[in-house]
């Protein structure tokens, strides 16, 4: 009888265990995987399938940035602002150190030693060698993929083109919507400035149908693809999504897509972290 008590016990300890383990992070929506819904992504009738994974709420926020790492790169400075001013680089240190900090696995090994063969990009002076432990369960960028499933509301998508909405009042921060006034007309640099044009506290518009905020604008957010397979000749660099507060509205829609070189840096380029489960 006394053994069967204890097997008991300690079978219960390990369920506790395990429900505890997976249980979502702070500040983390747990996404649930399947195919995409939305009908304006890319990767819609693609037979594209994300597994289950967490990602952030928020853009990192400086303050967050700073706890982390022990510096502010930022342009524009507030504890509440999204970090902006980093590489891709940059966003791979941070992982890593806040998987040490916090006694989980790094997801990414880096080896600064030599240089990474398939980066021919002329303007990339850093070219690390980044590969991963896919099974980790440590802080890392989302895929592509996965930014752009969690964007367009994964299995609860309504078919918005930007994140949360249609109405891109409401849900994106671009050049028109994040000065002084609003602004009309064609994009104009000049104009911008003038207006005061800059990021804004993350959270403070619509969030979309997962919970998560400024999917579409504020910051453009640094995803882990490159194009390293692609035919066109272009240049190595990784992906982007979502746009941000100097660039265009088409920039905020969750199926756009450009590339920046790794090292890149920009007073609108920030990120937002993701988790295995």
């Amino acid at each position: 009888m006394k053994k069967i008590v204890f097997y008991i016990i300690n079978l219960s300890i390990i369920i506790l265990f395990l429900s505890c383990s997976k249980k979502t992070p702070k500040d983390f929506v747990l996404v649930k995987g399947g195919v995409f819904k939305n009908i304006y992504s890319k990767f819609y009738a693609k037979n594209e399938k994300i597994n289950d994974f967490y990602i952030g709420i928020n853009e990192i926020t400086q303050k967050e940035w700073k706890s982390t790492m022990g510096n502010n790169p930022s342009h524009f400075l507030c504890d509440s602002l999204p970090v902006e001013t980093i590489s891709w680089y940059d966003c791979i240190e941070y992982c890593n150190a806040r998987s040490e900090k916090e006694g989980l696995e790094k997801y990414y090994i880096v080896d600064k030693t030599k240089k990474d063969p398939n980066n021919n990009n002329e303007y990339d002076d850093v070219k690390w060698i980044i590969t991963i432990q896919a099974e980790s369960k440590g802080y890392r960028l989302p895929t592509e993929a996965e930014w752009e499933y969690a964007a367009s509301g994964g299995q609860l998508s309504k078919n918005y083109k930007y994140s949360g909405s249609d109405d891109p009042d409401t849900t994106t921060w671009s050049w028109r919507n994040s000065g002084d006034k609003l602004l009309t007309g064609d994009w104009n640099w000049k104009n911008i400035e003038a207006n005061h044009c800059q990021t804004k506290t993350v959270g403070s518009k619509l969030k979309n149908e997962l919970g998560l905020n400024d999917m579409s604008g504020n910051v453009r957010e640094w995803c882990y693809d490159s194009n390293i397979n692609n035919k066109t000749g272009e240049p190595f660099s990784r992906a982007w999504k979502g746009g941000g507060w100097i660039g265009a509205l088409f920039c905020c829609e969750t199926n756009f897509r450009a590339n920046f070189q790794a090292n890149g840096k920009g007073p609108d380029q920030g990120f937002r972290i993701c988790r295995n489960l």
